[in-house]
């Protein structure tokens, strides 16, 4: 029983509870040790769906610290990934086989493709989600690039969500990097650019597809507020994690006021 469950209420009833399609939230770990990962699964798993060890941090566990931390976010319910620029790695030195079976031995579920550094043309991209998905992985894909100067369309980047989609990816990540500025939606300061969120949207038939990274308090706001409280979140820090749930469910002052206004 949540500690507060006999005499409070969230205002906003709507949230959809684990297992979920929709209202995934991805949690960014850079390097939690074991006791963290211990205390955030303890503490927040029925709010999280899936953590990455984000970028190649993994690379540098102990296989015995990197197989705890698995096991301790999937036997609560919590799926678990590599990050995609380690997946980059793997497709450049030609070791894709090899990188899903060690990834499937180390305890990983779900498997991020991208090619937010390196160029992975449409054909390798396509073979290698479908070579994620029948491996057993749930797949979460990204579109966009890191560097700004990179940025692709956003005719390319609906095609590249639909084939992705069409290849069997779970949710394609909308690119924003760990610190949410300067990337993708939001400008240099984090704030959003509401024009390139419409942008995306109109050539997505089905929004709930997207994974928005918005590691910042304001991005998640914004988002919540336009797409609702189940929209896909992720680059969450693991210190965020009960706060964005709150915001979600309309326990923090802007999504209280929208859910007050509602029922009046």
């Amino acid at each position: 029983m949540k500690a507060w469950a006999e005499c409070i209420d969230p205002p906003v009833r709507d949230r959809m509870e684990k297992p979920r399609k929709n209202g995934v939230t991805m949690i960014l770990d850079k390097g939690l040790g074991i006791r963290a990962t211990q205390d955030l699964a303890e503490t927040a798993a029925p709010y999280i769906d899936v953590v990455k060890f984000s970028f190649g941090t993994s690379a540098f566990y102990s296989e015995k610290i990197c197989r705890r931390k698995t096991d301790i976010l999937r036997e609560t319910g919590v799926n678990v990934m590599p990050g995609g620029t380690f997946l980059e790695v793997a497709l450049w030195k030609e070791k894709l086989e090899a990188y899903l079976n060690r990834a499937q031995k180390l305890g990983f579920d779900a498997i991020e493709v991208s090619d937010g550094t390196i160029e992975i043309d449409r054909e390798a991209r396509e073979k290698t989600i479908r070579k994620a998905v029948d491996s057993g992985f749930l797949v979460y894909t990204e579109v966009g690039k890191k560097d700004p100067a990179e940025e692709i369309s956003v005719a390319v980047m609906h095609d590249v969500i639909q084939a992705d989609l069409k290849s069997g990816a779970f949710k394609v990540i909308v690119e924003a990097r760990e610190g949410g500025k300067g990337v993708g939606i939001f400008d240099q300061d984090g704030k959003v650019k509401e024009g390139n969120v419409e942008n995306i949207l109109s050539g997505v038939e089905n929004p709930e597809d997207l994974l928005w990274e918005a590691p910042l308090k304001n991005q998640q706001k914004y988002l919540i507020l336009k797409l609702g409280t189940n929209v896909n979140l992720g680059n969450i820090p693991p210190e965020d994690i009960l706060a964005l749930e709150a915001l979600r469910q309309g326990l923090r002052g802007d999504t209280l006021k929208k859910a007050y206004r509602e029922s009046r």
